[in-house]
């Protein structure tokens, strides 16, 4: 008797029945995976070498103070005639 959908992984005549594919039971995909996500770890800023936390060139402060878009670097303001002080 043949079944309409059979379980390609039963086919497999080398491994021993009920026996796993190497997955451990439980285990956490996101800890084990080849490439993990690492929030802090990935960028830099261009201007103060400070840790980015999304796919950019300049962190949020220093794309701020210049008036450039923080993911691509364009110029969307002129801040030549602003006061941008610490105090």
């Amino acid at each position: 008797m043949q079944v309409a959908c059979p379980e390609k992984w039963r086919d497999n005549k080398t491994e021993k029945q009920g026996e796993s594919s190497g997955r451990k039971v439980g285990e956490n995909k996101l800890l084990t995976a080849a490439k993990r996500y690492q929030p802090y770890g990935q960028k830099k800023c261009k201007t103060c070498k400070q840790n980015l936390h999304q796919d950019a060139l300049f962190c949020q402060g220093c794309a701020y103070v210049k008036g450039i878009c923080s993911m691509c670097g364009k110029q969307l303001l002129d801040v030549s005639k602003y006061k941008q002080t610490n105090v």
